[in-house]
């Protein structure tokens, strides 16, 4: 399980980050199709919301949303507590 789950962290991050960049980009060129919020937010529970959270800080996209300036430091909270209870055998 191990592998897959540094295969699985490492391509949530790469998508989180494209995304949030696209979005970005999007933001700025009128029309433009953009991601919805709520497929962002889904995006950082599965398992993006470090690399998405540091690249809004990066971007400046979207910090001033207190949905995601709340939500995805949770979601860090949660992964980083998720992964020590796999890590010390907590979780089968």
């Amino acid at each position: 399980m191990g592998p897959f789950l540094l295969y699985y962290g490492i391509g949530i991050s790469l998508l989180s980050l494209f995304l949030t960049v696209y979005d970005k980009v999007a933001a700025t060129k009128r029309p433009r199709h953009r991601i919805r919020e709520k497929t962002l937010l889904i995006v950082g529970f599965l398992g993006g919301a470090t690399a998405m959270w540091l690249t809004m800080l990066l971007i400046r996209h979207k910090t001033r949303k207190p949905k995601f300036m709340i939500l995805l430091p949770l979601f860090i909270l949660l992964h980083f507590v998720l992964i020590t209870l796999y890590l010390s055998g907590g979780i089968p």
